[in-house]
């Protein structure tokens, strides 16, 4: 019988425990069943180019909290991308968007921030919360370690992933023996 080593087979959890994440945004609740709520792993060359958005950024903005992020993600065996389509209504008319009326909210200019696109439907970003929660919990309830990131979604929404996300953010995850999220700058 072979014997499989802890290594190859740790890596191999992590990669369906975010797998497992993905599932869990995408059955998350979300306001009226509306499917506004994106997704994407995100490994290899790939997770390793966010990261280098990341430095750019914190070169750029002069905030060594980026580059932290980037060490973390580069440290990380994958990360999760969790976008929402922010900028589509609910169609409820309930003004937290600072609009009278979702049809006003519909017309107005979408606007491209340093980091998101808005206006955005507050119900759209509490389902993008409730995602986030959903997939942090699997990997939580699965024992592989991961923080919210909201740099990683900045540095992906640069780099045009997600494009339809108008907020994306990400969640890196990592199984060692002690937490890579948390002795770190911010």
């Amino acid at each position: 019988m072979p014997i499989l080593d802890s290594k190859t087979c740790e890596a191999e959890g992590v990669l369906n425990v975010a797998r497992l994440m993905l599932v869990s945004a995408r059955t998350a609740p979300k306001s009226g069943g509306e499917e506004d709520v994106l997704a994407a792993l995100v490994v290899g060359k790939e997770k390793d180019t966010i990261a280098d958005e990341m430095d750019k950024i914190a070169d750029e903005r002069k905030i060594i909290g980026f580059r932290a992020d980037a060490k973390n993600l580069r440290n990380s065996a994958a990360a999760v991308l969790i976008g929402v389509r922010g900028d589509q209504s609910y169609k409820l008319n309930c003004g937290a968007c600072g609009y009278q009326t979702c049809a006003e909210f519909d017309q107005a200019k979408k606007v491209e921030g340093p980091d998101f696109r808005g206006p955005n439907c507050n119900f759209k970003i509490l389902d993008l919360g409730v995602a986030l929660g959903s997939a942090v919990k699997t990997a939580s309830i699965l024992n592989v370690d991961n923080r919210i990131g909201y740099r990683i979604g900045v540095a992906a929404r640069r780099l045009h992933l997600l494009p339809e996300a108008s907020i994306i953010m990400g969640i890196p995850i990592s199984a060692t023996s002690k937490s890579i999220y948390f002795d770190r700058p911010s």
